[in-house]
């Protein structure tokens, strides 16, 4: 399949189709392969990592095997929905778990027409059916191709990513794996939507932007926000040759009546067009350089590869990740239907900055500080704990799914720009006058030497016990710590959630390896300063004492001769 061809669209549906003959289930044997067990967002590696032979389907049995006993041995009655964003090896991969599902005895199965299903509709269509759960076939932000990566992430029942319990069975079972079980059967074509009977399974093909976009016409005002569009407001949005495009020219251009061009880079590639599907400032820069134009649209926005991430711009502003949570937050209420009845509480990952909790204070509701991983946002959600969250990663969401959800986000702005008639850089300097500026900043040290960077946060770690009280940048150190989370629903403890330095005029240093990188590590550092200064500083000069600061105590100059990060935002 070529890296241009667009593998989303909408024809006919099939006929149903139901195979003649019974095909014999085989028991495969395999061995296990010892690098199995998830990170952060399910299991990723090279592409061609996982094109060794058994590779991916051992991982796919292991998945299966704790289906199996988490549903009590009864997977005839259960519904496993997959899908992915597009990348090289999607559609192999999916052929082979759909035999795999079959022959392990799956009652339905739900797989998105052409494969293609972002992670939040993926979400929504497991709460939808009802089922026990899905494989979303992505790699997120990273980029696509053969010698690129890919990645087989699991969301369970409650359409959020497994639970740490669940990866801890899952890299059990594959670390002792002895056979696979699968059918010998020809593709099934993906084309359109139908349905295929295979050893007792009923396989459906399903239309991957409807039970997505019926959640979303419950949560919005589509009528205001098609005013909006009718009254020249103005949105540009990079898909970045990820899963989003159809879905947003389906929502922003068919649904809306945004005019059409709003939608750039949308047709899904396998290698994403050769580019990085991650969007910030770097890799976003035909869109960045759009709205630092005197005539850009009024809302710039991007998302990732499958759908999750979002980055929010005005005209000449950026809007960082925590910034937009917190505002997201402040007009919740009065400009989004879904919050008419006011927000039960918040929640931030860790690294993420502290603007969201003045929010939560002003407007009296509680603000949870959870460890990076939008799973630990699932138990608060799940209980009523909390309706909107976010991480400095790009990701914001709230309790319609359990994933972070780019489209999501960018109706919310879209929600907010409707109901105030104001452009995005009066919103944020509104807010700045009321709550003050969290300047912030994500350092990302990329492809450092994994040893290297182990023994720098190992030293970190040790030496964190003698910092309180010593001096650091223009202010002293209150606590240093390496976070340490309890689910206040589960009373689960997640050990090792990121070194932490907190200063006593409320800045913060942290740092952590990142769990979504495949070639050696990434070192994560975030910066923050709080100003009550109505946003007037200078990005760079408030946070430069912090910046040095950080260098000199991780040493990344002496141990691993980096003078910059590889991509700041």
């Amino acid at each position: 399949m070529h890296g241009d061809k667009h593998l989303m669209n909408s024809q006919p549906a099939r006929q149903n189709r139901q195979s003649g003959l019974a095909p014999e289930i085989l028991e495969v044997p395999t061995t296990p392969y010892p690098d199995q067990r998830p990170g952060t967002s399910g299991l990723r590696r090279k592409t061609r990592t996982f094109m060794q032979p058994r590779y991916l389907e051992n991982f796919i049995q292991a998945v299966f095997d704790v289906v199996r006993e988490e549903s009590g041995d009864n997977l005839a009655q259960e519904t496993l929905v997959v899908g992915g964003d597009g990348r090289y090896y999607n559609r192999t991969a999916i052929q082979r778990i759909l035999r795999m599902a079959a022959a392990n005895g799956f009652g339905r199965i739900l797989v998105a027409r052409d494969g293609l299903l972002s992670t939040p509709a993926m979400s929504a269509v497991i709460r939808t059916h009802g089922a026990a759960g899905g494989l979303i076939l992505s790699a997120s932000h990273n980029p696509g191709g053969a010698d690129a990566d890919f990645g087989v992430k699991f969301n369970g029942r409650n359409g959020g990513p497994a639970s740490e319990r669940v990866t801890d069975q899952i890299h059990q079972h594959a670390s002792g794996i002895r056979c696979y079980k699968t059918v010998e059967f020809p593709d099934i074509d993906l084309g359109g939507e139908g349905e295929t009977f295979l050893c007792g399974t009923w396989i459906r093909v399903i239309d991957p932007l409807a039970d997505y976009t019926a959640l979303l016409e419950t949560l919005f005002d589509f009528d205001a926000l098609r005013r909006y569009f009718h009254q020249g407001g103005s949105l540009r949005f990079d898909a970045m040759h990820g899963v989003t495009g159809p879905y947003a020219r389906h929502i922003f251009e068919q649904r809306l009546d945004a005019p059409h061009g709003t939608v750039i880079r949308g047709e899904p590639r396998e290698d994403f067009g050769g580019l990085h599907p991650d969007p910030n400032l770097v890799h976003a820069r035909e869109l960045v350089d759009r709205m630092n134009t005197d005539d850009g649209p009024d809302l710039g926005a991007a998302c990732d590869g499958d759908g999750d991430r979002n980055m929010i711009l005005g005209r000449g502003l950026f809007v960082s990740p925590g910034d937009s949570l917190a505002v997201i937050a402040e007009h919740a209420r009065d400009c989004i239907p879904a919050f008419r009845d006011g927000l039960t509480g918040v929640a931030r990952s860790m690294p993420t900055s502290t603007a969201v909790d003045r929010v939560a204070a002003a407007v009296g509701v509680p603000c949870f500080e959870t460890p990076t991983g939008w799973k630990f946002f699932g138990d608060l959600l799940d209980a009523g704990l909390c309706r909107l969250c976010g991480e400095e990663s790009f990701g914001t969401g709230s309790d319609h799914v359990r994933e972070k959800d780019g489209i999501w986000a960018v109706l919310c702005w879209l929600s907010i720009l409707a109901e105030t008639r104001k452009p995005v850089t009066a919103i944020m300097h509104e807010y700045w006058r009321r709550f003050g500026r969290s300047y912030y900043q994500r350092h990302d040290f990329e492809k450092l030497d994994a040893d290297a960077a182990q023994a720098l946060l190992a030293d970190l770690t040790a030496a964190l016990p003698k910092l309180p009280g010593t001096p650091l940048a223009d202010s002293r150190v209150a606590l240093a710590d390496d976070f340490r989370y309890r689910d206040p629903v589960t009373n689960f403890v997640t050990e090792h959630g990121g070194l932490r330095i907190l200063l006593e005029d409320g800045s913060r240093i942290v740092c952590r390896l990142s769990g979504t990188g495949t070639s050696g590590a990434t070192l994560r550092l975030y910066l923050e300063r709080y100003r009550d200064d109505r946003g007037r500083g200078d990005l760079n000069r408030v946070l430069a004492p912090l910046r040095e600061a950080a260098l000199e105590l991780l040493q990344l100059r002496e141990r691993c001769g980096r003078e910059s990060a590889d991509v700041v935002t």
